[in-house]
């Protein structure tokens, strides 16, 4: 299993933005109170799906779920699939737990926290999926080493995907899709580019469902883009 310690290259030391914004409501105060701690990933230890689910079933892994649409009809899609989603914003946690009970999804796990710790603790080659849409573009050149996509981040998301496994990342900021292609690039040897044309950046991948931010996205004037990458 690969750790993440102090000081590895491949961690990020610290999560920048806020964690929390309006107050809760009564409702999802309650749901981080009751239904969180019996979701969440466990603290300490190895994390796979025997563990988890109890079973040996695909695992997929979203960093930065937001308010957790796309999590959550994901794991309605795929019912036999385990999910894991990671969000260090409160709110956001909260509207997922929402969907969770709304849909009464059993395949869903959450931490609220730093995704690249859970990342850590799973085991190499464990992962089927790994799902990064619209990430915080950072978009000042000085603040470039807080992107999500980075040397350190990509590399150990490789190594936690199973060879065949997928990449899907997701922005709607032209500095963060050139500086994405950029940083790909250097991991052509790990992962293979799945866009055939160039219509391919702006159709969503099958099983998607357009989020709050996307939705957001298009009514201000920004287009999505999507990029799609095989692990080799």
């Amino acid at each position: 299993m690969m750790l993440v310690k102090p000081g590895d290259p491949l961690t990020i030391n610290r999560l920048y933005g806020r964690s929390s914004g309006h107050k809760l409501r009564t409702g999802q105060a309650e749901l981080i109170e009751t239904l969180l701690p019996a979701i969440s990933v466990p603290d300490e230890g190895e994390i796979t799906a025997n563990r988890l689910f109890g079973d040996q079933r695909p695992l997929h892994v979203e960093i930065g779920f937001g308010g957790g649409e796309h999590l959550a009809h994901r794991a309605d899609l795929l019912p036999d699939h385990g999910f894991i989603g990671c969000e260090p914003f409160l709110n956001g946690v909260a509207t997922a737990l929402a969907h969770i009970r709304d849909r009464r999804l059993a395949n869903v796990r959450l931490h609220m926290g730093d995704a690249l710790e859970v990342l850590a603790r799973i085991p190499n080659g464990a992962l089927s999926f790994v799902y990064l849409l619209h990430p915080d573009p950072w978009p000042k050149a000085r603040h470039a080493k807080r992107r999500m996509v980075n040397d350190g981040p990509l590399s150990l998301i490789a190594a936690k995907l199973t060879p065949g496994g997928e990449f899907r990342l997701a922005t709607d900021h032209p500095v963060y899709l050139d500086w994405s292609l950029m940083v790909m690039q250097r991991h052509a040897a790990t992962f293979e580019w799945l866009g055939e044309q160039p219509s391919d950046f702006l159709n969503p991948p099958g099983g998607w469902i357009e989020t709050r931010y996307g939705a957001k996205s298009r009514r201000e004037g920004r287009r999505p883009y999507y990029l799609r990458y095989r692990r080799a």
